[in-house]
């Protein structure tokens, strides 16, 4: 049944992802010029300096002791063959592949690769990394005017019945990033409450009351998937296709990456039929992307949103993504945090990352200038950042 109409999907999901907008063109200023000049951007694919350790104010044997130390810390959370999904999350929706690469990483200083380790251009599933994918997805939307305030119900954009009860109607576009939006219902036949072994597995939870949307934090994927879809009926176009022209075609990412639906998640939007994403491979599908593209998109948010001569997303944005709300732990839009100091005792409090299950991380230090991307790990992402930061000169 896990692969049921998976052909279809397979074909939605190529088909749209494969569409391509014309690049926009930039005449770069005098200030975009000298920003773009100030700092390395890779070119796309394999164009990617790597550069000595020393020459960039590391001591190269102390990241090659970190580097040494990382490759032992094979994750135990997932299997290599997936075969503890369903024990773990519970019944899946969407497909998942038959294996995955071994723990693996890249670090990143000034943008040039420093240090490199195992299969970086496995293609796997990312899990809740994806949520800081869908994120800067509604970063986009804002960016370009298609919501008015962040702050505004998702009701006044979106009419599918998803938002038409009193509970869901109040539930606005931040509270849906800040997973505080308590939306209430089911979708793609998984509920709010997370109630139910066969439907959670270990996830399952105990039934509780309601909160008023914006006043409780909770981890919920449901949620997210119902905030992917209100994205997709704002944007009429798969999220693929818009992740694709605006940020990944832009950055040099690779073409491996795919962000696959669950077999149920295919909406009819202007007489098509369109896959909605989800965000997370709790349930099979997900976001599934080698290492080395995570590092490029690592390296945007390092750079504030610019790529070369192009501001892909507005530095108001992404300073607000990476700020800490008012409800629930150090969190931004989709977004881990450092603020308290507790996420990563070792790291900079202006450090964050995006996480997902399986020990899937992509850390951003901007008072260091540098991204990690360590994948398939078996423990805090602490561990290694200290060890890492150990080899920064003073």
């Amino acid at each position: 049944m896990l692969f049921r109409n998976t052909a279809l999907v397979v074909m939605l999901m190529l088909g749209f992802t494969a569409c391509q907008q014309p690049q926009q063109t930039t005449t770069p200023t005098a200030q975009t010029q000298a920003a773009e000049n100030k700092y390395y951007y890779p070119g796309k694919g394999d164009n990617w300096e790597k550069k000595n350790p020393e020459e960039l104010g590391l001591d190269a044997t102390l990241l090659q002791q970190a580097v040494e130390w990382a490759k032992t810390q094979e994750t135990t959370q997932i299997e290599k063959d997936f075969s503890t999904q369903k024990e773990i999350f519970g019944e899946p929706l969407g497909p998942l592949p038959a294996s995955r690469a071994n723990t693996n990483g890249i670090i990143l200083k000034n943008g040039y690769i420093v240090a490199e380790w195992g299969d970086t251009e496995a293609v796997d599933p990312t899990y809740s990394v994806a949520k800081s994918f869908l994120s800067t997805i509604l970063g986009l939307t804002i960016d370009r005017g298609m919501i008015k305030s962040i702050n505004d119900p998702v009701a006044n954009y979106v009419n599918d019945g998803g938002y038409s009860s009193e509970q869901n109607s109040k539930v606005t576009w931040e509270q849906h990033a800040r997973q505080t939006s308590e939306w209430e219902g089911e979708l793609w036949g998984k509920k709010h409450d997370f109630v139910g072994k066969e439907a959670f597995g270990r996830g399952e939870r105990k039934s509780r009351e309601l909160q008023a949307p914006g006043s409780y934090y909770e981890y919920n994927d449901v949620r997210i998937n119902r905030f992917a879809l209100s994205l997709l009926r704002l944007w009429e176009k798969p999220l693929p296709e818009v992740l694709k022209n605006e940020i990944m075609n832009p950055i040099g990412a690779s073409e491996t990456w795919q962000w696959v639906p669950y077999r149920n998640s295919i909406v009819e939007i202007n007489g098509k039929q369109m896959p909605s994403v989800s965000g997370g491979t709790r349930w099979g599908g997900g976001l599934w992307i080698n290492t080395r593209d995570e590092a490029r998109f690592g390296y945007l948010f390092l750079r504030n949103g610019r790529w070369k001569d192009k501001q892909l997303l507005s530095e108001k944005w992404v300073r607000e993504a990476t700020t800490r709300g008012s409800v629930g732990p150090d969190y931004g839009y989709l977004w881990w945090l450092n603020t308290e100091g507790k996420a990563w005792p070792d790291a900079p409090t202006t450090s964050y990352a995006a996480l997902g299950a399986g020990q899937n991380t992509v850390w951003i230090d901007p008072e260091h200038d540098i991204v990690l991307v360590w994948r398939w790990h078996n423990g805090n992402p602490n561990e290694l950042i200290k060890r890492v930061l150990a080899a920064v000169k003073e």
